[in-house]
């Protein structure tokens, strides 16, 4: 690596290399340098303790010179007296230890998140993660190019996992601290027409075992996707005729029960029986169903003259058809399993009627219309 006496007019006449990045240490104060990228980012840097640690302390000119050597000194300073008490821990072990930190304290599909994003967009092995500085992340999240809301999950991924690293002294900021993040997409409103929805029905009643049967759960229940894809038989009382959710499976962690109706039935009839789960994993013993991408895209190349769609609004199209149907607004949250609406604070701590005779009207009433819709 070139060394070099550091001073405000060499940083100003430095050369950004071809490619990559370059460090230039500091004659004058060992294991300090900058290091220069490709666009002519200057960075400062030190390398510190036992294991050679290198620590990003920020970007010029956005601190000075002399601030990035005088915090230098002091590290190194903190070093050599034994005074520094940080962690030193890779991203693959800190990354490993946060995931299992996630399994005790939250639900399976938060875990899931994390580590979906974690291992598609933060890859950095071995390296240390205090040097893993701001302009890394971002970085990363700036290329991800497949939409607006998945860099804003990323961030929240990243985030979160730093925000942990903190709490657990392996660093003593969070790189992202301040960043104000990105856009997250803005909600959705597409409700399928009359026709789109009876396309899918009809094509969900002819597609093949399991997403198929998933479609056609979606759209009798208004479940969301992973609540719709974790069903097990023994959610099912066949006396009764409900099905129940547990509430760790719920997103507002609620058991939720709804009335199977004649359609659900026939559905459920045409499901084979392969394990616990109503639509188990063929790659995994043992788990649940998780190949939607795939699956939806084969699942939508059989469809003609019908507008993009995402799965959830699917959900939202059976809460619009229940309100244009006359179902009161109270039971179609009932049948959504939502607490935030009509029935809630006050209400919803003295109002414990169940309204399932309500909802199995709401849902006969429900079949009716999508009979009627697919023979006309």
């Amino acid at each position: 690596m070139p060394r070099t006496a550091l001073s405000d007019r060499t940083l100003k006449t430095l050369t950004p290399p071809t490619s990559g990045q370059t460090t230039y240490w500091d004659e004058g104060l060992s294991n300090f340098g900058v290091r220069i990228s490709q666009g002519g980012a200057k960075s400062f840097v030190v390398v510190y303790g036992p294991n050679r640690t290198r620590k990003t302390l920020g970007r010029y000119p956005t601190i000075s010179l002399k601030q990035a050597r005088d915090k230098a000194k002091e590290l190194l300073a903190e070093v050599t007296l034994g005074i520094d008490k940080q962690r030193s821990i890779s991203w693959k072990q800190a990354r490993e230890r946060f995931l299992q930190d996630c399994e005790r304290k939250n639900k399976p599909n938060t875990v899931a998140y994390y580590r979906k994003r974690l291992d598609a967009h933060f890859r950095y092995g071995t390296r240390n993660l205090a040097d893993i500085s701001k302009q890394d992340l971002l970085q990363k999240i700036r290329r991800i190019q497949t939409s607006n809301s998945e860099q804003h999950h990323a961030f929240v991924a990243a985030r979160t996992m730093f925000n942990w690293a903190v709490r657990e002294d392996y660093i003593s900021a969070n790189p992202l601290q301040g960043v104000r993040g990105f856009k997250p997409a803005a909600a959705r409103e597409h409700v399928l027409s009359e026709p789109e929805l009876k396309t899918v029905v009809m094509a969900a009643e002819a597609a093949p075992y399991p997403f198929g049967r998933i479609i056609e759960v979606l759209l009798l229940t208004g479940l969301r996707r992973s609540e719709a894809a974790q069903l097990e038989w023994d959610f099912i009382d066949d006396s009764s005729g409900i099905l129940t959710l547990p509430a760790h499976l719920t997103k507002n962690g609620r058991a939720h029960s709804i009335p199977v109706g004649e359609r659900l039935s026939a559905v459920l009839e045409r499901t084979p029986r392969m394990n616990q789960y109503l639509f188990p994993s063929t790659t995994k013993t043992g788990t649940v169903f998780n190949g939607w991408g795939k699956a939806k895209e084969r699942f939508d190349a059989t469809l003609e003259d019908i507008a993009p769609y995402t799965l959830h609004d699917l959900r939202r199209t059976f809460a619009t058809t229940h309100a244009m149907l006359g179902t009161p607004i109270h039971v179609t949250e009932k049948l959504l399993n939502h607490v935030t609406g009509t029935i809630s604070g006050v209400a919803a701590v003295y109002n414990r009627h169940t309204y399932l005779e309500e909802m199995r009207s709401a849902v006969s009433a429900y079949d009716n219309y999508l009979a009627k819709l697919v023979t006309d």
